[in-house]
Order: structure tokens, then sequence, then C-alpha cells
């Protein structure tokens, strides 16, 4: 196949663009796919670019097929590491081999069984505290559900509400203050002359205080818990040693900040997915009825609602929290006579890919139907909510695990009226959904 340089889009495009981008950079993105194909080079100025892809081929290229040649980005690896440290999600090279390692057979699926009673009794919590009483943001409430379903997954009840408030404002912050150094580069300067990141940084640092004080305390009680604390107390080394206790609170940190911005914003997108398809809700509902009936395992009842994990595994291709993966080529490589030189900086668009009619019939309409009586294989190609390769989200099951019991829960106990209005989306480092005014009506 002859080769061919990936077309480019003019860095004077993008400053025309910039004020837009800045706000919302999707619709930038998708007009430059219309017009250059599925890859394009962002011509930033000053030497820097940034491919765009939405091909799934190239995606699986960089992730599976040549994934040794292709790394995380600063984004992660530096970026978000300084506020979180070095674990699974920042890391690379030998020391994320060595951790996840170490790690995976906490995830497991046997493993997860033990945790489910606590996952299900903070979902029921915080889907208790929805009102009736007129239309409400839902995001907040998922967002709570999701911090506080990590929380009692790693530490049963040893948290206070005080210690969980203080690292959830802590975690958002810190999010908060990324996002801000991500879409403002230029303000770096004075991000940093004016203290604002050692701000933050002093913040997770109160964090780490307190994820310090309950793993000393676990370890002095001697007693077994069997959530995910104790796990990672458990896991070993090939050499018998076990995690250092900064090493241990960085894996901590990072399942904050991946479990559970992610997830809020999925079951957010969800709920609103199903005010606008009532008969959906309903179809949830009696499979749940009938499911709750016959068992109360709740393993058991999660394999008996094949249907919620349809709606959830929908929503997930219409609006990937995850919605870019980011790699940089270690070496010059090709893809289908594709030149990618030495450095490049990759952005492929799970968005694109998710919504793209190449790979989905309708990808415009919400069908859970999709997914009824399909392999894993049959959208491997094309669907990565949680990534692929080697490095896909380690907590994928735990994630799933979660939305159906919280989908299963919220349609259980209410009925959301029915939403006439558009979603609105806002594309940070996750895709937020933004005003989730929803009305609730208490099931008889």
């Amino acid at each position: 196949m002859k080769n061919y340089t990936i077309p480019e889009v003019s860095s004077l495009e993008f400053l025309k663009n910039a004020a837009n981008i800045l706000k919302n950079p999707l619709p930038f993105h998708a007009a430059n796919f219309k017009k250059k194909g599925a890859t394009f080079r962002l011509n930033l100025g000053f030497g820097n670019s940034i491919v765009f892809s939405k091909d799934a081929g190239f995606l699986q290229h960089a992730l599976q097929k040549n994934k040794k040649n292709y790394s995380k980005s600063p984004i992660q690896t530096k970026d978000l590491a300084k506020y979180v440290g070095k674990g699974l999600l920042t890391s690379e090279g030998a020391l994320w081999k060595k951790q996840r390692k170490l790690i995976q057979p906490a995830f497991h699926k046997k493993q997860l069984v033990f945790l489910l009673e606590s996952i299900q009794e903070a979902i029921t919590t915080e889907v208790s505290k929805i009102t009736t009483q007129g239309p409400i943001d839902v995001a907040p409430i998922f967002n709570d559900l999701a911090f506080k379903t990590v929380v009692k997954a790693l530490f049963s009840d040893a948290a206070d509400a005080l210690q969980i408030s203080k690292m959830q404002h802590i975690t958002e912050a810190a999010q908060k203050m990324l996002v801000k150094e991500l879409r403002q580069p230029y303000l770096g300067w004075w991000f940093k002359s004016s203290g604002k990141i050692k701000k933050h940084i002093a913040l997770v640092q109160e964090s780490r205080e307190v994820l310090g004080q309950l793993v000393a305390a676990r370890k002095k009680s001697n007693i077994r818990k069997d959530d995910l604390l104790d796990m990672l107390l458990d896991a070993r080394y090939q050499d018998g040693s076990a995690m250092s206790e900064q090493q241990l609170i960085d894996e901590i940190l990072i399942l904050f900040v991946a479990g559970h911005e992610t997830t809020s914003n999925a079951l957010t997108f969800a709920a609103q997915l199903l005010a606008q398809h009532p008969e959906t809700q309903e179809k949830i509902f009696i499979e749940v009825q009938e499911a709750t009936a016959s068992t109360k395992d709740l393993m058991e009842i999660i394999k008996a609602c094949p249907f919620t994990k349809n709606v959830v595994e929908e929503t997930l291709r219409m609006y990937p929290p995850a919605y870019f993966i980011d790699r940089i080529s270690l070496e010059a490589d090709a893809f289908e006579g594709m030149e990618v030189p030495k450095n490049s900086n990759l952005l492929f668009s799970v968005l694109q890919i998710h919504n793209d009619a190449l790979f989905w019939e309708q990808p415009e309409l919400f069908k859970p139907s999709r997914f009824s009586g399909v392999s894993a294989n049959t959208f491997s190609g094309h669907y990565f909510p949680f990534g692929a390769g080697p490095r896909m989200c380690i907590g994928n099951n735990f994630a799933m695990y979660e939305m159906v019991l919280a989908i299963a829960t919220l349609v259980r106990q209410y009925k959301i009226s029915e939403k006439k209005t558009p979603i609105e989306i806002e594309p940070l480092i996750s895709l937020k959904p933004i005003n989730a005014l929803l009305e609730f009506t208490q099931r008889a």
C-alpha cells in the first residue's frame, strides 16, 4: 500500500476557532473529521501538533497490535500524576506492569462478589435521597453515589462522614484545577506563580493524610472486612513484599479519580435516556421485580437483569465518559499506509467511533436491544468504553456491577418523568452531562 501523509488542519484555522474550542472543542473536531477524513493533524503552531483519529482500526493498532510503540501522554503521566501520584492510571513501563500484576486479582469477578453488599448499601442510601418535589439536577446525586460507593468498597464503614466529605471535596477540586491547566495551557505561568497548583497539591496531601490514618487503623485493628483495602493490603509482589504505604495511597487516590467521575457521568446520562424512553424504564422495572422476587443474592440479580445491563452498555456507547484516548508514538510507525512520525501526539475519539454509522445501525438512536444476545467480541473492534488491550480499565467489572445495581435500584423505587429536552454535554477530562434536570415519582 502506498504511504500517505496525514491531512493537516492549519494553525491559522485553529487560532480562528480558539475561542469556540475553549468552550467546546467537539464541533470543531467533528467538522474536521467530515472535511479531512477519519484521521487529521491539527497544527497548533510553534512546531506542536496533535493527531486526531476516529479510525477504530488505528485505535486497536495503538492499544493492542503495536502497543509497545505507544505510551500514555503527559496529560496522565505528569499532569494528573502530580495530584494523585504514580499508580496504575498514571504509570508506564516496568512500574505499571508490576502494579497491574499485583492489583489485578483484587478486581477479579470472584473477589468483587465480596464487595456487592457494600456497593448496594451505598447505592440504596444515596438513591433514597432523591426528592419527588419538582425537577432536580441528578448529576450531584450520582456524583455522591459514585464517590461513596468507592469509599464503601474500599473501607467498609471505617471512613466517617467528615472524612468522606473532605476526600470528595479535595478529589473534585484537584480535577477542576487539572481541567483549567489543560484547557488554558497559556496560563501555566500564572497557575504556578499565583500558587494555585501548589495550593491544590497541598490539599491532596491532606487527603493522603486521611487515607494514611485509615490504613494505619485497619492494620492496628487486625479485623478483616474483606473490602478492597484488605485485598490491597494482602497483595504481594513476587518477592513476597507488600506495597509501600505511599504506593498504596497512590493507588487508592487513583481509584477515587478513575472510579467516581466516569461512573457518575454515565449514570446521569443513563437516567436522562430513561427519562426520554419511559417504555425502557418499565421494561427494566419488570425485569428487576422478577429478578428480586426469586433471589436476594446480588450477583444472581445482576445476572438476571441482562436488559438493564444492555441499557448501561448503550449509554456508554452514546455518551462514553472516557470520550478520548491519548497516546504518544515512541518510534515512527505506519498504519495502512499512513505515516505516523516518532513522538506524534495522538487523540482517538471514542465518542466519534461509538456514534459512527460505519459501525452502528442508526447510531443516533437509543437502542439497548443492539446489545441483546451478542457475544463480547461482536462489537470489540469499535466499542471502547473502558479502553482495550493490556491497559483496559482494571475496574470495568466493578463499574458495570455498580451501574447495573444503581439503575435497578433507581427504577425499582421511582418513575422518571418523560424528558422532552435534548441531553446537554460538556467535554472536560471526561464527558460531563450538564443541566440534567429530571422529575421523579415514588413508585407505589
